[in-house]
């Protein structure tokens, strides 16, 4: 076609859309893992910025955006298939300026680019691809193109044709199409807009109960979790039926058991790593039998979280504490020997080298890498879940004729494979009885040695801020419930390396004191790239409030503060609350020049729901009614989506059941020892939904000139007339008398939560 035979004259040819001598691709000094997987393309790729569209404009090319990250399997897959290919490249290079973004380290742009995305072409996910006018708005996009047509989605190259032909042809229409997109965008964006001032209604525990109702009706009873295939872990929702089932109304017992089905479906699926410990990203099919490989810090943090608080909850028949427990325990430490990082011994802006540096202690952890890859790399070949694949003949040749075929049985690892022609991942489907599971300790050591021994999936290597702040939250909880205070320590070091590398402290300039910034990214313990979105600011703020309240250190308490108030003013300076503070004018752009909101959660909690749920919890600890007002008006956003879309919604509605809850404000005073160290235990081991607690220092009680304590929940109450630890329960400040038992202490949390 014409297209065609005008593309082949262009290419190399010096015409107006050829590439500029000099041009060539610019991604191998840049620090993510990503773009350096594509720094040996011949595409001539070049890191978002200015400097790219600039370059684009100057040709005046479109520019073709592609979206991935590192762990991706179809992001290997187009690269190999379309990126490698010299010829695809050179038409590219002829025609395009051609950008890599890695989505974690630019979820901004990510985020306004798969609305786009979804808004053209119907659907959604990675890789990305997005054909952009030189100023950043979008006007053709898509996700995974092959080289070949198939039914329903042209090639790569038919898609690079025709975007030119456009672009040459018809520059009217492409122009019209980017104005009509990004019209449509600041309309969407202003949808989620939430006014910061103002007293709006409180939280409906209607609402909640419904919200319950409507999610039953998408639950899937016989394999857990909601909707088909594929199906992703329900991580906020989850934790809102967690924290409803703890209150007293009459869907309790409903959203009990669809956390309990949910919880004990994946944990005995091949989405749980049987042998490692650790959940895949999502499973393909409905039943959990064929995950999606990859592993990430942000789900197995979340998820950690989960199990810990079910194990508070104090599971049930179908799903008991114990088994939650055990998970819990192995998910945490997956997370400390596969993506800690000790990087202070890494001295290079990139850090230790992908799958160097694993396999540490809990004791030597400071930070969590990202992500493993889905793909192992065997012989030079992307294998997707290599690592974790079995024959019937592999497992007979490592466990012998009596386990290996049990194993094989027990396992569901048949002669078909499920993800290969021959091999599966290892996936109970249920529970086991007692003699499965001794059979099965018997086998894991053998299968966990024989499986280290083969080539293992790469790691991302960067420290999201965001994420460690999920991750610090999860093993500090989990290390005060399961009594593994070796998970408190990492939680702590993490933190501290938050403060030292991500977080840059108020100080004074020109215009008066300026905010703190906290820096998203980290490689090598040094901190690159943009300032941290609305979620890294919410997530490490409520982490650090959840570190304090296991720790009672104030360090953290004051860092979690120093946190909110910048985020404050950073995103919420004009009584509007935005996702962004405008890092890139290409997004600002795309999204027609509105600053945008996005109230769902996606894999994470929404940021506006993490956002209401710190803030929430600081108002309890400090007594601060700006925040308490803040947060309400962050949940006005609850009733167009509590009955509408509840799925998407999981972070916000466990925030509102927290808000109805109070939140419960435990203060524990007096002298430190064994008698106050049982009192806060069993605070550790209370459901309450969104139970703050505050914890004296350790210097018992105070003399009558010390200094206000630092947390202001703490403020005036003191340690029982004979100078024995008590804990005083309050809701917004006002408290009931104090209790100096744990027998005591039980009966009126129970009597709360009615």
């Amino acid at each position: 076609m014409k297209a065609a035979d005008s593309a082949k004259g262009d290419a190399g040819s010096g015409g107006p859309g050829a590439a500029r001598p000099g041009a060539a691709n610019a991604l191998a000094g840049e620090p993510s893992a990503y773009l350096r997987q594509h720094a040996d393309n011949p595409v001539h790729w070049r890191p978002f910025g200015d400097e790219a569209f600039g370059f684009a404009a100057q040709r005046d090319v479109p520019v073709f955006l592609s979206i991935g990250y590192a762990a991706c399997h179809w992001c290997h897959v187009m690269a190999h298939e379309s990126f490698e290919d010299q010829a695809t490249a050179d038409f590219l290079n002829a025609n395009f300026v051609a950008i890599k973004v890695d989505r974690e380290e630019r979820p901004d742009v990510d985020a306004v680019y798969m609305a786009a995305t979804q808004a053209i072409s119907g659907e959604g996910g990675w890789p990305m691809s997005v054909f952009l006018m030189p100023d950043g708005r979008a006007f053709h996009a898509g996700t995974y193109f092959p080289p070949r047509p198939m039914p329903g989605r042209p090639s790569f190259r038919q898609v690079l044709e025709a975007v030119r032909e456009a672009w040459v042809e018809r520059r009217g229409g492409v122009e019209q199409n980017a104005e009509t997109l990004a019209r449509g965008m600041a309309e969407t964006q202003l949808a989620a807009v939430v006014q910061l001032t103002g007293l709006p209604d409180p939280v409906d525990a209607g609402l909640l109960s419904e919200a319950v109702r409507v999610l039953a009706r998408s639950e899937d009873q016989n394999h857990g979790g909601f909707g088909t295939a594929p199906k992703f872990p329900p991580s906020p929702i989850l934790e809102f039926l967690i924290r409803h089932a703890a209150a007293v109304s009459e869907t309790a017992d409903v959203a009990k058991d669809m956390a309990g089905r949910t919880l004990a479906a994946m944990a005995r699926s091949a989405l749980f790593d049987q042998l490692d410990g650790g959940f895949a990203r999502y499973s393909v099919t409905r039943d959990w039998s064929v995950p999606h490989f990859e592993k990430m810090l942000y789900d197995n943090a979340q998820l950690l979280r989960a199990y810990v608080h079910w194990v508070r909850l104090g599971g049930d028949a179908v799903y008991t504490a114990g088994e939650a427990a055990d998970v819990a325990s192995r998910t945490a430490d997956w997370l400390i020997a596969s993506l800690g990082l000790a990087v202070h011994t890494a001295g290079s802006d990139e850090g230790p080298g992908q799958g160097e540096g694993r396999g540490l202690e809990a004791g030597q952890v400071e930070a969590f890498a990202s992500s493993l890859d889905a793909d192992t790399v065997v012989d030079g070949r992307h294998l997707e879940g290599a690592s974790y694949l079995w024959t019937p003949e592999e497992l007979l040749h490592v466990l012998g004729p009596d386990d290996g075929p049990a194993v094989a049985r027990l396992m569901n690892v048949r002669a078909e494979g499920t993800v290969t022609p021959a091999a599966s991942p290892l996936h109970p489907g249920r529970r086991s009885d007692d003699a499965g599971q001794l059979l099965w300790d018997r086998a894991r050591p053998r299968l966990l040695a024989a499986r280290s021994a083969r080539p293992q999936p790469a790691r991302d290597d960067k420290v999201v801020a965001g994420w460690n702040g999920l991750a610090l939250a999860a093993l500090a909880e989990a290390g005060a419930v399961l009594d593994r205070p070796g998970l408190v320590a990492a939680a702590e070091r993490t933190a501290a390396y938050l403060e030292r590398v991500h977080w840059q402290p108020p100080r004074a300039g020109d215009q008066g004191t300026e905010p703190g910034t906290l820096v998203r990214v980290s490689h090598g313990g040094r901190a690159k790239g943009i300032g941290g979105l609305l979620e890294d600011y919410a997530f490490c703020a409520d982490g650090l409030l959840a570190l304090y309240g296991v720790t009672g250190r104030d360090r953290w308490y004051r860092l979690a503060e120093d946190i909110l108030q910048a985020a404050c003013q950073r995103f919420a300076a004009d009584g509007t609350l935005v996702d962004t503070t405008g890092e890139s004018s290409q997004v600002f752009n795309a999204q027609g020049q509105r600053a945008g909101l996005e109230p769902f959660d996606t894999a994470t909690p929404s940021g506006a729901a993490a956002f209401a749920g710190a803030l929430l919890g600081h108002a309890a600890l400090s007594g601060s009614s700006d925040h308490r007002v803040m947060a309400a008006n962050i949940l006005s956003l609850l009733p167009a989506l509590a009955t509408r879309a509840p799925r998407a919604a999981g972070w916000l509605l466990a925030t509102a059941q927290a808000a109805l809850a109070g939140p419960v404000e435990a203060a524990v005073v007096g002298p430190a020892g064994s008698a106050r160290a049982e009192l806060h235990h069993a605070l550790m081991m209370s459901a309450s939904p969104g139970l703050v607690v505050a914890v004296a220092s350790d210097a018992g009680v105070p003399a009558a000139d010390a200094a206000p304590p630092a947390v202001p929940l703490l403020e005036g109450r003191t340690a029982a007339p004979d100078g024995s630890p008590q804990v005083y329960l309050c809701r917004g400040m006002v408290c009931e008398r104090p209790v100096a038992s744990v027998a005591e202490l039980l009966e009126r949390l129970a009597a709360m939560a009615g």
